[in-house]
């Protein structure tokens, strides 16, 4: 006997990963942008992950204490771990997430980790060291590269691991970097408290938006450290398989968004510190042309 499936399923399904890509579009252009270098197959997919990841991450923005915040975070646990029944499926992020993880049999522990280091956003704990630091870029935007990798690889380990993990260090570090003020203006603060002692930096002066010598001077220790990670991405970009490049396309963008910060006379809370979308695009669109040529076969 066959089975037909319900076609009211596969409108609710397309639905939902609509919903998703209108999400990143939204919340993630650089990203939205990059996915257009993929399959157009695929793209949906990626989708799926980087609304996940935005929804995750603006949890905060949408609570007012850290409890409800962390409950909500926790519910995303419990529903890609199969213990919230059929919830997932009414809401359009869960829902085509939980699709992508089917189809390419990605590992749900390492959405387990996003979801952790993401709820350490809900507080206003110190990050205490740059080993701390890296982790938590590690679990949220490494993290991402790796699915990303994995799906645009139909479901097989493609490789590039450690070139994955250096590219996320660089880019969420220097998005830490640009929403320094925001942070600081909501009580928290992800400069390492040993980068702060070391330039002797009370956290007390960047909650109430005063620029010290100090804090500029840690403020470049972690620009310096994004530009490591960069340069290490540089140096193993052979390693980056050919089916993941999309994903490293907005690693572009580190270096220009540094060089802005480097600038004399920056502030972080006043210094407008932007780059125009057509020249973010240029970039990218750049960087694609050259992966063509030395990206790795897979």
């Amino acid at each position: 006997m066959t089975i037909l499936s319900d076609p009211s399923d596969d409108t609710r399904l397309a639905d939902a990963y609509a919903a998703a890509g209108d999400t990143v579009a939204r919340l993630d252009k650089d990203r939205w942008l990059a996915a257009l270098y993929a399959p157009a197959s695929h793209r949906r997919h990626l989708h799926a992950l980087w609304a996940f990841s935005a929804e995750i991450a603006r949890i905060r923005d949408t609570v007012s204490d850290p409890l409800p915040g962390e409950v909500r975070a926790r519910w995303w646990a419990d529903m890609l771990a199969g213990r919230r029944g059929g919830e997932g499926e009414a809401h359009p992020v869960a829902c085509c997430l939980l699709d992508t993880i089917r189809r390419f049999a990605l590992p749900l522990d390492a959405f387990d980790r996003l979801i952790e280091a993401r709820i350490f956003d809900l507080y206003d704990d110190p990050m205490g060291s740059t080993a701390e630091l890296e982790a938590y870029c590690g679990d949220t935007s490494s993290a991402l590269i790796r699915l990303g990798s994995l799906v645009l690889a139909d479901g097989r380990d493609p490789g590039g691991a450690e070139v994955a993990g250096h590219a996320g260090v660089a880019l969420a570090l220097t998005g830490l970097l640009r929403a320094f003020p925001f942070h600081a203006s909501r009580g928290q603060i992800f400069v390492p408290a040993e980068i702060l002692e070391r330039h002797r930096v009370d956290p007390a002066t960047i909650l109430a938006g005063r620029t010290t010598p100090g804090l500029l001077a840690a403020l470049a220790d972690v620009r310096a450290r994004a530009r490591e990670a960069l340069a290490e991405t540089r140096r193993l970009a052979a390693t980056i398989p050919r089916s993941a490049v999309p994903l490293f396309l907005p690693v572009a963008l580190v270096e220009p968004w540094l060089d802005r910060m480097d600038r004399p006379g920056y502030d972080p809370f006043r210094s407008v510190v932007e780059l125009p979308q057509w020249r973010r695009q240029w970039r990218m669109w750049r960087a694609a042309r050259r992966a063509e040529t030395c990206a790795a076969p897979g």
